[in-house]
């Protein structure tokens, strides 16, 4: 077994291997002091922890409790149905790794070390569970593939929920026929030719088309929204809530600037892995799976729409607490998807992630300019959920059908509906692939009893 582990080992590509373990040990490192973490609930307990409110057994507790649960039951399943590891795996766990380690010199190197073999082991622990798949009987590794399917035409469906959440039923089915004529006018054309002395064919994507413009769309009616006009009793103009936030947490905003060139870095790297030479890392379930189908544009369309949706999260929690994310907005991926080119995603990612710090309390007061863009980016979230949800539950029960034809449909309804009666259920969207990787799981377990 140890022989085995090593050959997969010395099988690995050194330079993936090396860019994620930095990215592991440098994020790992960041979260032991404070400096930056991945998980959105993590973030408000830095400050307490950094300013001697919280115990450091009590922070890696709530750290623990946070990050597992996703790790296990949402992070890896996603990460198994394509050779792409979903960044919350790895990033979730190296927040457990920083915040368990001490906060000492030698704790600091220690998490480094640690969050390094941490995003090693990652990679050939799923590349061995992929190999393991692949040598049983009943081989379900291209149907576990399949689950995702569904999202391939679906992601663009997200924008006309969004306007249906913020602005009503009517404007969402406008924006849904925006789509839809979107997706026809460009499978219609297939391609178009610009002539000249090469004339060579640009072909349309169909899904990427149809979800430009329902962005577009989107953000018409997100930018049309403005905030009402407040004044005091002297007629003087009174200030935002966000600008309000940003001048009583300033040296929380300095205390980020301060860490920016490691933050930088890390921004740089998360670029790197995500660009199209490497394609390493996902931001995302929706971006992982059109990625492992090609769809590079059509993923960083995606990647670029939760960006926006995470500029008020990230950017709020980041000036009340001083504490940022590793991959900061995430505007970084969104860089990576655009170039095939490693270096240029690098410096892309770095120089993004200097923006976002330098800019951070600009960004939030002109938030206050634009309230819709905060309800907006909530329900982007929302709706980008309730879209995978839906997508890989069916993905999920057509994978698994083909696996046990009748009883695949059967295991995933009954695993979903169940779910929901549990004490503590996984999170939705990752029935789909969990239960894909049972039926797998059974299907061979019959085989070896004798039953198929």
């Amino acid at each position: 077994m140890e022989h085995e582990f090593l050959m997969r080992l010395l099988t690995i590509d050194p330079m993936k291997a090396g860019l994620i373990a930095l990215i592991g040990g440098l994020s790992a490192m960041m979260a032991n002091r404070g400096i930056a973490v991945f998980h959105d609930g993590l973030r408000p307990l830095m400050p307490e922890y950094l300013e001697g409110r919280m115990d450091h057994k009590t922070l890696a507790a709530t750290s623990f409790a946070l990050s597992f649960g996703l790790v296990i039951g949402f992070g890896l399943p996603f990460s198994l149905t394509a050779p792409i590891i979903l960044v919350h795996s790895l990033l979730l766990g190296t927040d457990v790794v920083g915040t368990w380690c001490n906060n000492s010199r030698r704790g600091f190197l220690l998490s480094g070390v640690i969050g390094a073999l941490y995003g090693v082991a990652l990679m050939v622990g799923l590349r061995s569970v992929v190999d393991l798949f692949n040598m049983m009987p009943v081989n379900f590794m291209n149907n576990l593939s399949q689950v995702g399917d569904p999202i391939i035409v679906c992601f663009a469906l997200f924008p006309a929920l969004v306007v249906g959440y913020q602005y009503g039923y009517k404007k969402g089915m406008w924006v849904l026929v925006a789509t839809l004529v979107g997706y026809l006018v460009a499978h219609s054309f297939g391609s178009i030719s610009f002539g000249g002395r090469i004339e060579k064919p640009v072909k349309l994507d169909p899904n990427g088309i149809a979800l430009l413009l329902a962005m577009i769309a989107m953000f018409y009616f997100t930018m049309q929204e403005r905030p009402a006009t407040s004044e005091n009793a002297d007629g003087v103009k009174t200030k935002g809530a966000n600008e309000m936030l940003v001048g009583l947490f300033s040296a929380r905003i300095e205390r980020i600037q301060k860490n920016k060139w490691l933050l930088v870095f890390s921004g740089g790297l998360c670029a790197m892995a995500g660009s199209m030479s490497f394609s390493l890392l996902a931001e995302g379930p929706v971006s992982l799976q059109l990625m492992a189908q090609g769809e590079q544009t059509s993923a960083m369309l995606v990647a670029l729409a939760r960006a926006i949706s995470f500029i008020p999260l990230v950017g709020m929690t980041a000036i009340a607490t001083g504490v940022y994310s590793p991959e900061g907005m995430k505007f970084v991926f969104v860089a990576g998807l655009a170039t095939n080119n490693p270096l240029i995603a690098f410096i892309a990612g770095g120089v993004i992630m200097f923006l976002e710090i330098r800019l951070l309390a600009r960004t939030a007061i002109w938030l206050d300019k634009y309230p819709g863009v905060k309800a907006c980016g909530d329900h982007i979230r929302t709706a980008i959920t309730r879209m995978l949800e839906v997508s890989l539950l069916v993905g999920g029960m057509i994978a698994s059908n083909a696996i046990l034809p009748g009883m695949g449909f059967m295991i995933v309804a009954g695993i979903y509906l169940l779910n929901r009666t549990s004490r503590r259920p996984l999170v939705e969207m990752s029935i789909g692939p969990v239960a894909t990787i049972a039926v797998g799981i059974l299907a061979n377990l019959f085989y070896f009893i004798g039953i198929v």
